[in-house]
């Protein structure tokens, strides 16, 4: 059976680390983004790079029945998908009384509910197939309430346990849910989040394929959770010693523009 995997979010950053990972792998690819130009064109030089077959459904993820619509492509092209990666995201940062509601109910949207959409849709035919594979981009800020990034932390923490959750109830399927949990990484989500002159962005940034490349790894071994890098790994183990409010004070220098 042909290897497929459909990856959303895959014209830059994780994604597109992840789209060249696969590939070189040998797996085909569907590839979700809403840019269609580049999602086109992306296609192209991974399928004549690496002589897989590539298909693309250009759709804004936020639209109404996204991931329904991609799930019924994926069964029209008669596909057969072993692993997802929901990958997709965005960030609306800073002080919350000032930060756009509008933005942040998408975030949510995206994040939470198109997530769980898109494992609910696709989980029974791996199931039947007695094998698959799903990872979902969480965040150092899965496992800490981060003051100036409430609402996305917050969406990283529901990915994080939802993802776990599930994954419980999936043993002796031979399907596993992999959560990444990455740091700073050097993207364009930075710079559209407004947050690229902040400390966080500017110590320890990690590069995408490498986040990829640790992702992948973690996916095929099944593991419930990885997170990328030893900087964020002490991150996190700090957070769950450390007291509240000196916790709060450091990621409120982490969010602070140089």
């Amino acid at each position: 059976m042909k290897k497929t995997a459909l990856i959303t979010g895959t014209t830059s950053g994780i994604g597109k680390s992840f789209a060249n990972k696969l590939a070189c792998e040998g797996y085909d690819l569907v590839l979700v983004s809403r840019d269609e130009q580049k999602l086109t064109a992306q296609a192209n030089n991974l399928s004549n790079e690496y002589g897989i077959k590539v298909y693309t459904i250009p759709i804004d993820l936020l639209e109404n029945r996204a991931a329904q619509k991609i799930f019924d492509l994926a069964q029209k092209m008669k596909l057969n998908i072993q692993i997802l990666i929901n990958n997709a995201g965005f960030n609306e940062c800073g002080d919350f009384l000032k930060t756009d509601l509008q933005n942040e109910i998408s975030m949510i949207q995206l994040h939470a509910v198109f997530t769980t959409e898109m494992m609910k849709l696709f989980l029974p035919g791996m199931i039947e197939n007695k094998y698959g594979r799903i990872l979902n981009l969480g965040s150092t800020g899965s496992f800490m309430p981060c003051p100036y990034n409430a609402v996305y932390a917050a969406t990283k923490a529901y990915i994080l346990f939802v993802s776990k959750g599930i994954n419980a109830e999936l043993k002796g399927t031979g399907v596993k849910i992999t959560t990444l949990c990455p740091g700073a990484t050097k993207t364009e989500f930075a710079q559209k989040a407004g947050i690229n002159n902040t400390l966080l962005f500017n110590i320890f940034v990690m590069l995408p394929d490498r986040v990829a490349k640790v992702g992948y790894k973690a996916l095929m071994k099944g593991k419930a959770s990885v997170i990328v890098g030893l900087y964020n790994k002490l991150l996190v183990f700090s957070s769950k010693i450390m007291p509240s409010f000196i916790l709060d004070a450091c990621v409120k220098i982490m969010f602070m523009k140089r």
